[in-house]
């Protein structure tokens, strides 16, 4: 009120202090207003700092355990975890969008650590990629202990959104700019993500159909093996307001709450002890429930492994009317361990499936372990802890392109390069890291990004401008976008016979406008083609080709490689294309993408 008075008696008031005044009156988290060009710096101690500009989609969430949030362990509630996941990731999204949003899906969810009472879950969500009408929001959990000052990640999640307009429509959202090289990598990889989000139920099937029935069996003894049926759940919720969200929607993190509630229902039936939760697997919302509906949760232990097993859970939604049929709203899969006095797993009874449906689950339930494990050891681990060549299956196929698309996006994200040389067009960039020396280098062709895409993915024409392939062999089309080649390349400097290579070639097209045409390479082995006498087998790690269109007819074409110090010696003359003449075989490689561009123009003109 004071300030208004000023105000309105003509009195100037600073701007910073209206500002700090409006943005503590209305709870604003904008970010300060930057300095002007030549604005003086105020002197240390006037005024205190104003903290960076953040990621405007960032929520922060810090809840304080409590007795009411546990379990009888006084350990803090999977469910209830869940459900402010759900709402820190909600807010995230609803920042980016300005409008309501609803839980699409959410990836794969390891927990590692458990949390106790009397500690503080700190929850950090922002959106890390807009899509036409979804999103992706990363959330990462952690744990602080108030009296230790420890601090301990519990997971890290990937939730998808979708933005709603009136009476459910949907809403075209505002791309998301990235700012720090960490928003830029996860960004780039978003897409990623959400390609593997679509064939995952795909990925399943697949591997079920190239899988031996004889293979399925358990090894142990099964005499005790307890029947599936004697874990069956089911429950019912009636779906209050405290239940919805603002939407009137029934809240997503409640309905998972409620299904992770009746898992270990299910799966202490199995064990007759107190199970943990371990892990959630990838899971789709599938529709909406409101206030007022009646939700029908069932769980059943799909099979046993010798320390873990698989619920599965649905939930399915009816009205007042019973003769309206059931509606099913989400299916979710979640293994459960349980652990002795000293932490360690125990080995659980063997289930006995039930004819049928039940076989199927359990069949099911064996290769979605399969997948999991795959893409735990591809996807999340880091980048020095995937070894250089990983043995190629029907099982992670889907993984191993991600990978090896995800490690080079995250190479092109990184800042720090240095220009190391520049020689007409070609630009030679270099990067060091802790165990990695990695190179770029850059050309501007007068080609269509597209066309130059085509021809640089094929790699059995590398030899046409790169004079270190000899022959390139196509071992196996796995889809359209990813092909294993047999690769020989020259011999090497202090060797007496020549490389050879066994490359999976990934490629994508831009997902939106401003992505490049993306080419990666990366080793893999396969049984058919084991190292040789004849050949010195050699390895990539990470490298490939990014497009970026600058025009219609103009293209920068860049390329990158990544190498380990114990690789460095080849770097000079291995598959990944850096020559000894680095400018040279760049100017080849431009020289061939203009005649193979003339020439293509010459067969349209025909």
């Amino acid at each position: 009120r004071c300030l208004l008075k000023m105000v309105k008696g003509n009195i100037v008031v600073p701007e910073e202090i209206l500002n700090f005044c409006c943005n503590g009156l209305q709870g604003s988290t904008s970010p300060p207003r930057a300095r002007e060009p030549g604005e003086r710096e105020e002197a240390p101690g006037a005024m205190a700092s104003p903290s960076p500009a953040h990621n405007p989609t960032e929520v922060q969430m810090s809840q304080l355990v409590l007795p009411c949030h546990t379990n009888h362990r006084g350990e803090l509630s999977t469910g209830q975890l869940l459900k402010w996941i759900d709402t820190a990731a909600c807010l995230s999204a609803e920042r980016h969008a300005g409008c309501p949003c609803v839980t699409a899906s959410m990836d794969d969810i390891y927990f590692e650590h458990t949390i106790s009472v009397g500690q503080v879950v700190n929850i950090k969500a922002k959106v890390n990629r807009a899509f036409n009408s979804s999103m992706e929001v990363g959330i990462q959990v952690s744990y602080e202990d108030l009296c230790s000052g420890k601090h301990c990640s519990i997971c890290k999640a990937y939730a998808t959104f979708v933005a709603q307009g009136p009476l459910g429509s949907k809403v075209r959202l505002k791309p998301l700019t990235p700012q720090t090289e960490e928003e830029k990598i996860e960004y780039s990889i978003a897409a990623e993500r959400r390609r593997m989000r679509l064939v995952h139920k795909d990925t399943l099937k697949d591997l079920l159909t190239h899988s031996r029935p004889e293979t399925e069996l358990e090894t142990r003894d099964g005499s005790g093996a307890v029947p599936a049926e004697k874990t069956r759940v089911e429950s019912v919720e009636l779906v209050l307001p405290p239940h919805a969200n603002h939407q009137g929607n029934t809240f997503g993190g409640q309905i998972m709450a409620w299904m992770e509630n009746v898992a270990t229902i299910a799966a202490s039936r199995l064990c007759h002890a107190h199970p943990t939760l371990r892990a959630i697997e990838m899971f789709h919302f599938r529709g909406p429930s409101q206030v007022g509906d009646r939700l029908v949760l069932k769980a059943i232990v799909n099979n046993a492994f010798k320390n873990s097993m698989e619920v599965g859970v649905s939930a399915e939604a009816y009205g007042q009317e019973m003769s309206i049929s059931r509606r099913h709203i989400n299916s979710a899969f979640m293994t459960f361990v349980v652990l002795d006095q000293e932490g360690q797993p125990r080995t659980l009874p063997m289930v006995a499936p039930e004819p049928g449906d039940g076989e199927r689950r359990y069949r099911e339930a064996s290769a979605r372990k399969k997948i999991r494990l795959d893409r735990k050891y591809v996807v999340s681990c880091k980048q020095t802890e995937v070894p250089l060549s990983v043995p190629w299956d029907q099982s992670n196929k889907v993984y191993l392109s991600y990978n090896n698309v995800s490690a080079l996006k995250m190479l092109v994200a990184k800042a720090n390069w240095a220009l190391a040389r520049e020689k007409e067009k070609v630009r030679m960039y270099t990067l060091e890291e802790d165990k990695f020396l990695s190179f770029r280098i850059e050309i501007s062709v007068c080609i269509p990004a597209s066309r130059a895409f085509s021809l640089l993915s094929n790699l059995r024409r590398r030899h046409e401008w790169d004079s270190h392939y000899v022959s390139a062999e196509l071992v196996q089309k796995v889809d359209d976008d990813d092909m294993i080649y047999h690769v020989v390349s020259q011999k090497l400097r202090h060797e007496n016979k020549p490389q050879d290579f066994v490359i999976l070639a990934s490629r994508r097209k831009p997902c939106s406008k401003g992505d490049p045409y993306v080419v990666a390479f990366r080793s893999v082995t396969l049984p058919t083609h084991p190292a040789r006498a004849e050949f010195t087998r050699g390895e990539t790690l990470c490298s490939g080709f990014c497009i970026w269109p600058e025009s219609e007819e103009m293209s920068k074409v860049a390329y990158y490689n990544q190498a380990m110090p114990g690789y460095l010696n080849y770097v000079t003359t291995n598959v990944a294309g850096l020559s000894s003449d680095i400018c040279s075989t760049f100017e080849a490689c431009e020289k061939f993408l203009l005649k193979n561009k003339e020439d293509l123009i010459s067969r349209l003109q025909d």
